[in-house]
């Protein structure tokens, strides 16, 4: 292999720049692997209100370009191509990707997680026209209005009680007629006035309206008795679990339960030299602002762990 680099990061979301930039600022040789958009599912977000230092908010896509530029003043560079697999024992880690092979001295995992759609009909239609996977980033968007929570796990209840301060009405869906979420959250959410559960239900097929272009509410079916029912909402936010990328690093890396890869705050991973940002960790908050901090984190680790020899 004739490109080693001192630390290769693989996706090009907040996570992976904000490595990349610290490495490089450090003098580390870095490249950035990011086989779609510089940015991750940050960029399709139209508008990030929780970001400090932009007191108007600012697009997803916007951020993740200056994030790129950041990095890349300090030397990083960025390679667009689609990682094949991943050798990540041994000294000197082994990227194969479809514009090359490369070697990274440390290896940071920035792949990230996407959200599980339902599979409704009409669904894919709709996202970011009324059809949200994320309460707190387009909640703000919906404020006196009717909305949707699909799931019933900790995130959906978070999520409706979080929309319940900001929307006229929440209707909670879930398809069974108990909630899993931990106990702990089903107090505050009975104490909700305008939140009404909707029991034995799953989302078939999410309706446009045809005067706006956008969400006009969804056709239910009950889970028990099939019967089809309409509820009218401006929004449906998507709360049932996401999808973390870690095809890649199955059988290399300790994976938990749900397929984040195990790493603390350290970010360190079961091998050492290899280091797990962003979403694609096991954590307990998933935003962007987390996402950075994982990748300062990163690189101050990976450059002790070069100086350890």
């Amino acid at each position: 292999m004739q490109n080693v680099y001192d630390m290769i990061i693989v996706g090009g979301g907040p996570a992976g720049y904000t490595a990349a930039l610290y490495a490089a600022r450090a003098g580390m040789r870095t490249l950035v692997i990011e086989k779609m958009t510089v940015g991750g599912q940050m960029a399709l977000t139209d508008r990030i209100d929780n970001y400090p230092g932009f007191a108007e908010g600012v697009d997803g896509f916007t951020l993740g370009m200056n994030m790129q530029a950041g990095a890349e003043r300090f030397g990083a560079k960025t390679e667009y191509a689609e990682v094949v697999s991943m050798t990540l024992g041994g000294d000197v880690k082994r990227i194969v990707t479809t514009a090359g092979e490369f070697g990274a001295r440390t290896v940071v995992i920035a792949t990230g997680a996407s959200p599980r759609p339902l599979g409704a009909v009409g669904e894919s239609d709709l996202i970011g026209r009324g059809v949200h996977y994320c309460a707190h980033c387009d909640g703000r968007f919906y404020k006196g209005k009717t909305v949707i929570v699909v799931g019933g796990g900790n995130s959906a209840v978070a999520d409706a009680l979080y929309l319940s301060h900001l929307a006229e009405k929440v209707y909670l869906v879930h398809r069974r007629d108990t909630l899993r979420a931990t106990k702990v959250y089903h107090e505050p959410l009975q104490r909700a006035e305008n939140v009404e559960f909707v029991w034995n239900s799953a989302v078939f097929e999410c309706l446009t309206d045809p005067a706006t272009g956008r969400l006009g509410g969804v056709t239910l079916r009950h889970v028990k008795t099939g019967e089809l029912s309409r509820l009218n909402a401006d929004a449906l936010f998507v709360s049932i679990g996401r999808e973390p990328a870690t095809g890649l690093v199955q059988g290399q890396l300790e994976l938990d339960g749900h397929g984040y890869i195990v790493a603390d705050e350290t970010t360190k991973t079961s091998i050492p030299g290899v280091y797990a940002v962003g979403d694609v960790r096991q954590k307990e908050l998933r935003q962007v602002v987390t996402a950075v901090a994982d990748g300062a984190v990163a690189a101050h680790f990976a450059e002790q762990y070069l100086a350890q020899g």
